[in-house]
């Protein structure tokens, strides 16, 4: 397959010291050594994930943390979490300077270890005494300070979570690299029959080859296989991802990377209800209030919602369920607290339309019209008319 290809990002690999993750753990330790041997309590400042300290940057396209932070002395009451998280960090340059990766469960039991000795090389092998972690709940903030207060991503650290992280199909070659030998491989997402590409836990690296015309992403696994059944792809000439719901952070940094190194257009495709728009395409678009430190590499400000949309409703004659509580309290909030509705009218009129409406469509409610009338009239369509797209 021909097409644009570009390296998206610095491989993961820590060949050098240039490697950002690896350069910001050293910085952070150094400051820390800096203020023991001048005979101070040293002390860690942490940027503060609250929405209080969030901010929506029309200009950038995304939620951004503020500028206000949390100083924690080392002192008897906070020792124990100063050293789970300076352990922690050394744990991360030991991921990095072996090119390794753990899940957060790992993380959460390589602080208990073993009553034995230290595997040579493994910092995490004999466990951290009393600075090991009681649950994940508390590793899990630990590993969010830490991201933080470097400015990178937990997965530039070696942090990954375990969860299913989307498909992809379509016009699309994947370039990366071979685990077991270290040569590069390249994987057409074309052929995977019925099947398709998983999106992994660490795209940083990735490379990408298409000739695609966009990228439409889609909240359901039942669309995509249909998307993917029909190869729908082929007659659109693009590429369809699976969000699965609310997308992974490696779902929207893949989506990020390839918009990105290959220019083109993102659409996402949800279900008509609050939770679709003010849940999945937002943080899709712009990110989460709680990651606001890292949103700029976990969100795709140029994507659109090509659907389905209150009007769609209407225009396509399609079946509804009525808005619950629930829903009604999910739109209200959003067009009262949230920046990102309050910034585009298109949003705050939708919200409305659909409110006074008093119903919510589902992607599936097409079939109504005919099992494949998704992608025989309804997308073309709309795809004709981006000014009907929602921002």
């Amino acid at each position: 397959m021909a097409g644009k290809t570009k390296k998206t990002n610095t491989p993961a690999a820590p060949e050098t010291d240039r490697n950002p993750a690896r350069v910001k753990l050293i910085e952070l330790g150094e400051k820390l050594l800096e203020q023991v041997e001048a005979h101070r309590r040293p002390k860690l400042s942490v940027p503060i994930r609250a929405l209080s300290n969030v901010t929506f940057s029309k200009a950038k396209g995304y939620f951004a943390i503020g500028t206000r932070k949390a100083h924690r002395t080392l002192s008897y009451q906070t020792v124990r979490s100063f050293a789970q998280t300076v352990r922690l960090m050394a744990f991360a340059k030991h991921l990095i300077d072996t090119d390794d990766f753990a899940s957060k469960r790992e993380v959460y039991y390589t602080s208990k270890g073993s009553k034995g000795k230290s595997v040579a090389g493994d910092r995490g092998a004999a466990g951290w005494g009393p600075a090991g972690f009681k649950d994940q709940d508390e590793s899990d903030t630990i590993m969010d300070d830490i991201e933080a207060m470097a400015s990178v991503n937990r997965e530039q650290l070696g942090f990954i979570p375990a969860e299913q992280n989307g498909s992809v199909a379509g016009e699309l070659i994947v370039i990366d690299t071979d685990p077991a030998t270290g040569k590069r491989i390249e994987i057409n997402c074309t052929a995977f029959g019925r099947g398709s590409y998983s999106i992994p836990s660490r795209v940083e690296g990735l490379e990408f080859r298409t000739n695609a015309k966009f990228i439409l992403a889609v909240e359901t696994a039942a669309l995509f296989e249909r998307l993917n059944g029909h190869a729908y792809w082929k007659t659109a000439s693009c590429i369809v991802v699976a969000m699965g719901g609310v997308p992974t952070r490696a779902n929207r940094r893949f989506v990020r990377l390839l918009a990105d190194s290959c220019d083109i257009p993102v659409y996402v495709f949800t279900d008509g209800d609050p939770y679709g728009y003010c849940n999945i395409y937002r943080t899709m678009k712009v990110g989460s209030g709680n990651a606001a430190a890292v949103n700029e590499f976990f969100c795709v400000p140029q994507c659109r919602l090509i659907g389905v949309t209150p009007q769609d409703i209407l225009d396509y004659d399609l079946p509804t369920h009525p808005l619950d509580d629930k829903d009604r309290k999910r739109a209200q909030d959003a067009m009262k607290n949230d920046p990102f509705v309050q910034q585009h009218k298109k949003w705050v009129d939708a919200l409305n339309h659909m409110l006074t409406m008093g119903q919510r469509v589902e992607q599936q409610a097409f079939a109504a019209r005919g099992l494949n009338y998704v992608m025989d009239v309804y997308l073309p369509e709309k795809l004709k008319r981006p000014d009907l797209m929602l921002p």
